[in-house]
């Protein structure tokens, strides 16, 4: 973008992926559109999740090997409560890339909106082959995992 006052660096530490992943929940909470699936829905808590949050996008984006576990089952879990339309992901995919293009430039935060695009398509195609009607407890082949603020103590 031509009109950046500044240059932009791009996602090199550990801390910036923690920015990063405050900026966008600090839009995506109070998102007229897919704002009330966090708060109202999932009733995240944002202060525990922040640190599973970036260590996933630490993983992704600068090969650190600090997350460990399933992303998919809780969005599975909330799409039991509530369904996730395509408006949703487009949404939560539009604020992600608007976020990074505003805080970051260079082929990691490339690499942060084009897995970002993947994981919605995953997600949603998976989405789709569950029964809006099952027990997302009693899937087959589905691990069970802590996550923060579930109950865990981490």
């Amino acid at each position: 973008m031509a009109d950046r006052p500044e240059e932009l660096q791009d996602i090199e530490t550990r801390a910036d992926c923690e920015r990063l992943v405050r900026a966008f929940y600090g839009r995506a909470l109070t998102d007229p559109i897919i704002g009330w699936l966090f708060t109202d829905v999932a009733k995240l808590d944002l202060e525990a999740h922040v640190p599973r949050l970036t260590n996933f996008w630490e993983t992704i984006l600068l090969d650190a090997h600090s997350y460990g576990g399933g992303a998919f089952r809780p969005h599975l879990e909330l799409n039991f409560k509530t369904p996730l339309k395509q408006g949703h992901f487009d949404r939560w995919l539009d604020l992600w890339r608007t976020t990074v293009d505003q805080l970051f430039s260079g082929q990691r935060a490339d690499l942060a909106k084009s897995h970002a695009e993947r994981v919605a398509q995953a997600f949603q195609a998976r989405l789709r082959s569950f029964d809006a009607d099952a027990d997302p407890l009693a899937v087959p082949g589905l691990p069970l995992v802590q996550h923060y603020g579930r109950g865990s103590e981490d």
